[in-house]
């Protein structure tokens, strides 16, 4: 299980990025999504706040949609 965070910050195409725990990409601003086996739940959980919802290229590739 690993733990999962969204970014609060949108990035310039509207997408709000999950990231994995230890993400050198991690932003500062955050919230915590909880603990997962796999990027495909903490993105569901991500949608429920935000509508775009995208995984990070580096930490959730199997996440991820250009």
């Amino acid at each position: 299980m690993e733990k999962y965070y969204v970014n609060d910050k949108a990035q310039s195409n509207g997408d709000h990025e999950v990231h994995k725990s230890g993400c050198n990409y991690m932003p500062s601003s955050r919230t915590y999504l909880g603990e997962y086996s796999s990027c495909d739940n903490a993105v569901k959980e991500a949608k429920k706040k935000y509508t775009k919802v995208n995984g990070c290229y580096y930490c959730c590739k199997a996440c991820h949609t250009t």
